[in-house]
Parts: structure tokens; sequence; C-alpha cells
């Protein structure tokens, strides 16, 4: 799952970052209204942690600008104002749900996960396709009511692959969304062909269906009937 962080103050938005990538969470983080654009105008994010106060700009247009391009990232406003209009007016413009400083980074982590939820799940946490049960929450699969023993990546991979099932995602969707900006437009996408083989390998092994189609020139998909 892919997360970006807005927030201005240096330290804050460094714990948030270093406590939702030990969560597993793939994070990109920006300071200023200016990055934040940037970000958003060619990136799609499963959820945005969001600050109302920005440099150059504020949180709440920035929510404006989303659902104005028709955008569906989760977001989360985190703000200092505890003032009800604040938050009044962040959940009507489309915010997801909405945090106030000083908060719990655990609670923070917990409120995305419902929304992720929420939004590619049906609410539900433990997602089947076939055989293969996948715990969101846990970050456990299943193949036959046995384990499945997945690299971190292999486990976010499958995941994407499951939330796009019958889609096929290009390459570069697919380094995007596992390893963020420093994958944009990389010499060759043989590390993407390896997780893909590995993968497949391992769900193989455990019993699942050979669901993963490699389409030529264009990418991968979960193909599921």
């Amino acid at each position: 799952m892919k997360l970006l962080v807005i927030e201005d103050e240096a330290s804050l938005n460094q714990s948030i970052v270093d406590f939702l990538s030990a969560a597993g969470y793939l994070c990109e983080s920006v300071f200023t209204y200016r990055e934040a654009i940037q970000k958003i105008d060619y990136h799609s994010y499963d959820c945005i942690i969001l600050d109302i106060m920005l440099p150059g700009g504020s949180g709440l247009e920035l929510l404006r600008y989303l659902k104005q391009d028709a955008k569906t990232d989760g977001v989360i406003i985190i703000s200092a104002k505890g003032a009800l209009e604040d938050k009044i007016e962040g959940l009507q413009i489309g915010a997801d749900d909405y945090l106030t400083k000083p908060f719990h980074l655990s609670e923070l982590s917990v409120r995305i996960a419902a929304i992720i939820r929420r939004k590619k799940f049906n609410g539900q946490s433990i997602v089947s396709i076939g055989n293969i049960k996948i715990d969101t929450i846990g970050k456990t699969v299943n193949v036959q009511e046995q384990p499945v023993e997945l690299t971190q990546k292999e486990f976010q991979l499958l995941l994407f692959l499951v939330i796009n099932k019958n889609r096929i995602l290009s390459k570069n969707a697919i380094a995007q969304h596992l390893w963020g900006d420093d994958m944009d437009f990389p010499a060759n996408y043989d590390f993407i062909y390896s997780h893909i083989k590995n993968l497949r390998k391992k769900m193989m092994a455990a019993g699942a269906e050979d669901c993963i189609r490699s389409i030529y020139g264009e990418g991968y998909k979960l193909q599921v009937l």
C-alpha cells in the first residue's frame, strides 16, 4: 500500500514516515503545498495524510483540488486546529477521516488501514481469491488453509494484483506502487519479472492456481473468472 504524507513539520513528518514504513507501507512525503500538487498530479495513493496548515497554501484547498480532479485516494486530515468547523469543512469536502494533533501514531495507522479496507476491500480485512486468503491486517497469505511465506514486496505485489484483478498493470505502474518515485523510468524492468516469477512459484507450490498472466508488451494481470 502506497501512502503520501503532506506535513511541513519535519520531525513529525519523519516520525510518521518511519512508523508507517515499519508497518509495511511504502511512504512518500512532502512539506509544502507546491510539492504536494506535483505529487498528486502524477501519482495515485492508497491514502494521503494531509496537514491543513502548509507553506504556500491550505490543505483544504489541496483536498478540493483532489476531488475536482476526481481522485479516489483516501484522505486523513491531521491538524493542530481543533475547531469543529475545520473538521466539518474537511469532511464535507471529501476527507475520509480527521485527527487532531497531537495523536498516537498507532491510531493513525489503524485509521489508515480502516480507510483502505473500506475503499479497496468493501470493509473486509480478509480477501479471498479462489483458494487464496489474504489477511490485510496481519499481512499473511494462506492457500488451502496453509500459510505461504512471502517477502514484504511479494505480499504487496500480490495485494496490488488482487486489488486490480482482471486489469493489466504496466511494469512501470507496478514499480511505482512498490518502490515509489525512485523507480521512475528505470533502465529495465528485470526486477519486476523476478518478483513475479518468485511470487508465482511460491503460490503454485502451495497449491494455488496459476492465475498471474504476463501480457506481452504491456505488463501483468491477475486473471480471475
